[in-house]
């Protein structure tokens, strides 16, 4: 990387960092090598392997969580363990590291996922990437003294697994000296070259839940001696949401959706056993700490009503992420400062869940939604979807932010 910095057209010289087009192009084939080879929550071997093995040819010290996946890696702390010695406190910049279990439906694509069933279809691959080929930009830099502060790169495993890895990540030492997190979600509705930005919060909270109704069966006959256990797991369903949300402010948007309803195996015989599943979503934090006692409650009102025994299992996910003044703010001088003010734009609460809400419990931080829709596309490719794929030119937005973020913040 040269000490050589760009001059904007006002002639005023830019942040260094920018990406020389080799390391453009092996970034984006190591997105696509990921993305051909997706791993599950906690599974992530061979990311994680790869990862490594990148950082370790840049002259880096990566450490492999104690989970066995997942990885940290500090640029800039020069001890011989490679850990944190109580200097300067650092900038983390964090990735998700994990794919989602369902088939990627992308067609011809060359770099389609070779693995039945799993795919990178929330941007993963990307996130990993963009923190990746930050941390060889900040290498580059740091050989030749013009890192002003060290920065931690965190690879975190298993965020689509609630209640997420980051409490794993936490626990093996992703926040020691840390002062500050930030992170990258890409988003289809935001043109690549573009980033989303808020101030608090800017994902809501997440939980599972999974209902099992139980009761004599019977003939659907006679269902006035029966639990009618269909009856039932349909009036939970219907029933439950209104109520929870004439029970908590509606300001809060805490949601009940379902996503799952299993029950009975012939149309004359009045089964024994129900099972549902769904998501509690909320925007709100107080909303979010009340919605355990609020949603069983209702749950067991309705199948009372119905004489049916429930058994309820309530999962707490993750809080929102709120994004702090000072860590937004930073975002958005380093996107300014690579791609102009027209780059930023503000963006809205999501009723998405993200683990990364776990670190903005013990360190200020922010998270920026990363452009990836190919401008003038006029087809979405929403997250969680097979066919799910980005602009690649998001890669090098997000490294180029990054590494600016990490020279600005030297305070």
């Amino acid at each position: 990387m040269s000490r050589e910095t760009e001059a904007d057209p006002s002639g005023e010289a830019l942040l260094p960092g920018t990406l020389p087009d080799a390391l453009r192009a092996e970034l984006v084939a190591f997105r696509r090598d990921l993305h051909m080879h997706p791993e599950l929550g906690n599974q992530e071997f061979r990311t994680t392997a790869a990862i490594k093995e990148r950082l370790e040819r840049a002259g880096l010290k990566p450490r492999v969580l104690p989970v066995g996946t997942g990885l940290i890696c500090d640029i800039g702390v020069n001890t011989d363990s490679g850990q944190w010695a109580g200097g300067p406190r650092m900038l983390a910049l964090r990735a998700d590291i994990d794919a989602l279990p369902i088939p990627d439906t992308k067609g011809e694509c060359p770099y389609r996922s070779r693995v039945p069933d799993r795919a990178h279809a929330c941007g993963h691959d990307v996130h990993t990437t963009v923190v990746l080929g930050t941390g060889l930009v900040l290498a580059a830099l740091h050989e030749q003294g013009m890192l002003p502060r060290p920065v931690r790169l965190v690879f975190q495993p298993a965020e689509e697994v609630l209640p997420g890895g980051a409490a794993d990540a936490i626990e093996g030492g992703a926040l020691d000296g840390v002062r500050r997190i930030l992170a990258v979600h890409c988003d289809p509705r935001v043109d690549a070259g573009r980033i989303g930005l808020r101030v608090g919060p800017i994902t809501s909270a997440c939980d599972r839940l999974e209902i099992a109704l139980d009761g004599p069966g019977g003939h659907t006959a006679r269902p006035h001696l029966t639990t009618d256990l269909v009856t039932a797991a349909a009036r939970v369903v219907t029933d439950v949401p209104p109520l929870v949300a004439r029970r908590v402010d509606s300001r809060s948007g805490l949601a009940l959706t379902w996503g799952r309803i299993e029950s009975g195996h012939a149309p004359n015989v009045i089964p024994q056993h129900a099972e549902l599943a769904g998501t509690v979503r909320c925007l709100d934090l107080d909303a979010w700490r009340q919605a355990p006692d609020l949603v069983v409650g209702a749950i067991d009102e309705i199948a009372n009503l119905y004489r049916a025994k429930s058994e309820i299992t309530y999962v707490r996910g993750v809080p929102p992420v709120v994004n702090e003044v000072t860590s937004t703010e930073l975002l958005q001088a380093a996107m300014v400062a690579r791609r102009g003010t027209d780059s930023v734009e503000s963006t809205e609460q999501s009723l998405g869940g993200e683990d990364f809400s776990w670190y903005l419990e013990h360190v200020p931080g922010a998270m920026a939604r990363l452009g990836v829709r190919p401008p003038g596309e006029r087809v979405i490719r929403d997250l969680h979807q097979g066919d799910f794929d980005v602009d690649e030119h998001a890669i090098t937005v997000g490294v180029e932010m990054f590494t600016a973020a990490a020279l600005i913040d030297a305070v």
